[in-house]
């Protein structure tokens, strides 16, 4: 054994695989927290026009590091199994509460000025032309802490939700082809929990928190199927181009890991390396 390695460490092939792992949990744990707390803070614009007809196509900051993911959760099922993708997936959950929960304790704390009584929120920066800078009084904290505790509950029900459908219907394709078809499992498990993810999202923000930026004198759900639509269609197209780090990314770390994702299907038992 090597000098270097930690007396918990196996092998250094162990530490190899764990510290991939450590990898893939780390960018997926930290792009959920980096989503819950963007959110719905800002809407940027991505319309266009298509045969002369422009098409809507508004999306929530928040969305944007949504897709990496889910080629994660992919990634930790094909080569660790599905017991360690789904506490992963676990894990996350946890990680929202704990989010939440700052965001709850930094807005109850005792801070510096009074709160307006109505609306529970501190007075607006002001500019100050001596610093050439704005007089912070809290407002940004309690800005971001309402959007973001308006939208929790319909992120944590749609996140859990949506990854654990994930993991389920990943298995279920590789079951189904023997291992085969690696594409089918990457795109079919994550276009469908991603339409569950979008829908969820959309309907719980705006039913239970009333977050979205509707425009009033406008159809109501002509304005959700947008925010749907236009949602899933960006987490569609980052499925399809994601199948290409997927395929190219799965048998190089197999091979630099020594895990055979495919050993459930030769073995009679479960391989203690995808446990």
């Amino acid at each position: 054994m090597s000098n270097s390695l930690h007396p918990i460490e196996a092998s250094e092939l162990h530490a190899r695989r764990e510290r991939v792992f450590l990898i893939l949990a780390g960018l997926f744990l930290g792009s959920m927290t980096m989503l819950n707390i963007l959110g719905i803070t800002r809407f940027i614009d991505l319309s266009f026009e298509l045969f002369g007809m422009e098409i809507p196509m508004p999306l929530a900051v928040g969305v944007l590091p949504y897709p990496i993911t889910f080629l994660c959760t992919d990634f930790i099922s094909e080569l660790y199994g599905r017991k360690r993708a789904n506490n992963v997936v676990w894990v996350g959950f946890m990680l929202n509460i704990w989010v939440v929960f700052i965001l709850w304790v930094g807005a109850a704390a005792p801070g510096f000025g009074a709160l307006d009584g109505e609306t529970g929120m501190p007075p607006l920066p002001a500019w100050n032309a001596t610093t050439q800078q704005y007089n912070e009084t809290g407002w940004t904290f309690f800005q971001v802490k309402n959007l973001a505790m308006g939208a929790v509950l319909a992120s944590m029900v749609a996140y859990l939700a949506a990854q654990l459908i994930d993991v389920h219907v990943f298995h279920f394709w590789k079951r189904l082809t023997k291992g085969k078809h690696l594409w089918l499992r990457n795109n079919g498990s994550t276009l469908v929990s991603q339409l569950v993810d979008t829908v969820a999202v959309i309907l719980i923000t705006h039913f239970y928190a009333g977050a979205l930026p509707i425009k009033p004198g406008e159809p109501l759900w002509n304005q959700l199927f947008t925010f749907i639509a236009s949602g899933y269609v960006f987490k569609l197209t980052a499925a399809l181009v994601d199948t290409i780090p997927f395929y190219i990314g799965t048998p190089m770390l197999a091979r630099y890991l020594e895990i055979d994702p495919n050993a459930e299907f030769s073995q009679p038992e479960e391989s203690p390396v995808s446990s």
